[in-house]
């Protein structure tokens, strides 16, 4: 859910970029980790290591690509990495400990490259579909407070209408949003949940 034009910046290396893109994503990303990692201090680390390789890949971000699932998937990718590693390094370790949802199942299956397009690419394009769905003042609120990570009160401000408007116009456009996701993608209904947490 990221403003596109904000990639142009990225590419080129703008700190101040990295500095929204990581206010945007940040938490996001961290319950995302949490899917496949249980150490909180160990989910910190992935997150912070995925901006640092998106830095080193800045070249590879285009205008009209989703920095978003290129996070996504750095971050799925280090951490079943990891977890190989860690069952590979350790006749202790065992994978069984993980509780392997459907979730992470298709996301192994993604490794394949049997799909055109990655799982995350689908999902972030599909979401962008349904917010252009949306009725204009649930579009303009969700795209002033969730894209471009305006607060609450300046979204009310700019707009003429009361916080309390804006709040109820957020949360039903969250529960559109999620109706439509999840009759695109039910096997999704986590990663739908943090996206529009």
């Amino acid at each position: 859910m990221i403003d596109r034009s904000l990639n142009i910046d990225l590419r080129n290396g703008t700190p101040s970029s990295y500095e929204k893109l990581y206010s945007l994503t940040a938490d996001r990303l961290k319950n995302y980790c949490k899917i496949f990692l249980k150490d909180h201090v160990l989910v910190e680390d992935m997150v912070q290591n995925a901006y640092v390789r998106l830095w080193e890949k800045r070249a590879l971000i285009k205008q009209d690509k989703s920095v978003e699932s290129f996070l996504f998937t750095i971050v799925r990718n280090q951490c079943l990495n990891y977890l190989r590693d860690e069952k590979l390094a350790s006749d202790q370790f065992s994978i069984d400990e993980y509780t392997w949802s459907e979730l992470q199942l298709l996301y192994q299956i993604d490794f394949s490259g049997e799909e055109d397009k990655l799982l995350e690419e689908l999902l972030f394009e599909a979401l962008n579909e349904a917010i252009k769905q949306l009725p204009e003042r649930q579009n303009q609120v969700i795209v002033k407070c969730k894209i471009k990570g305006k607060k609450q009160q300046d979204v009310a401000d700019e707009l003429g209408i009361s916080l309390k408007a804006v709040e109820k116009n957020l949360t039903k456009a969250k529960r559109n949003l999620r109706e439509n996701l999840l009759s695109r993608f039910p096997e999704l209904t986590f990663l739908i949940w943090i996206l529009l947490k």
